[in-house]
């Protein structure tokens, strides 16, 4: 079973940056880590997702943030960060992780309600104008 607890999130200006963490507890391996926000009033959405083999590292982004924010994993701390630059008012949302067996990709395409093996608390993030 793996556990998840999410980190990071604040208050920031718009064109600034922030660095979430998710802290995974547990057998990570084989699984596909991804970054969801859910917005107030709106529909939780996918952002980020990431995915390793002793060989290699699988991403894959959303549009809508594509070249400015960064998923990566430190294996060592078992944990998986988003780094967020030039960030935008329409950023502003609680920041799930999630884990899965779907492959990154997979987990990009997948319509809410998104039903995924581990999900953390989340952690809010407000962007200022």
């Amino acid at each position: 079973q793996v556990q998840l607890v999410e980190s990071g999130g604040g208050l920031v200006q718009a064109g600034g940056s922030l660095r979430l963490s998710c802290a995974a507890s547990g057998r990570t391996f084989g699984y596909t880590v991804g970054w969801f926000r859910q917005a107030p009033g709106k529909e939780r959405e996918f952002v980020a997702a990431i995915s390793w083999t002793w060989f290699s590292i699988t991403t894959y982004y959303s549009e809508s943030v594509k070249g400015r924010f960064t998923i990566s994993r430190d294996t060592a701390k078992n944990t998986v960060y988003l780094q967020m630059n030039s960030l935008k008012p329409e950023d502003t949302a609680v920041y799930y992780c999630g884990a899965d067996r779907a492959s990154p990709q997979a987990m990009g395409i997948m319509s809410a309600p998104y039903v995924l093996d581990a999900w953390g608390q989340g952690t809010l993030v407000t962007v200022s104008s």
